[in-house]
């Protein structure tokens, strides 16, 4: 027997287009078609990893994610996806060589060498 595989991640927003917008950009990823504020779905890139889904939910984030994203900066460049990645909407938590964000809805995720 086989064991089970990460299909897809999901992230619950307060606008799903938004944040599948941003990880799409961010990531390389193909924004479904069909995407709308209650649901968005991001093919994953040519890296092959999981996909991402988003989905409306009526409550706020209150508290730190238990899970995220830590990034690859391509050629160990790290100002320069930091710039890239502010451009389409992240903010600097914490700058240095890990290098602490936020997407737009404030889910954290870092990126490094």
């Amino acid at each position: 027997m086989t064991a089970a595989w990460v299909k897809s991640l999901t992230f619950d927003c307060a606008d799903a287009l938004v944040v599948a917008r941003f990880w799409a950009a961010a990531l390389g990823g193909e924004l479904d078609e069909d995407a709308t504020s209650d649901k968005a779905f991001v093919e994953a890139p040519g890296w092959g990893g999981p996909a991402l889904w988003f989905q409306r939910v009526p409550e706020p984030k209150t508290a730190k994610n238990r899970l995220h994203f830590d990034l690859r900066a391509p050629g160990a460049d790290v100002p320069a996806e930091v710039e890239r990645l502010r451009s389409l909407g992240a903010t600097v938590v914490t700058p240095g060589e890990l290098t602490v964000l936020e997407d737009p809805e404030g889910n954290i995720f870092c990126v490094e060498v």
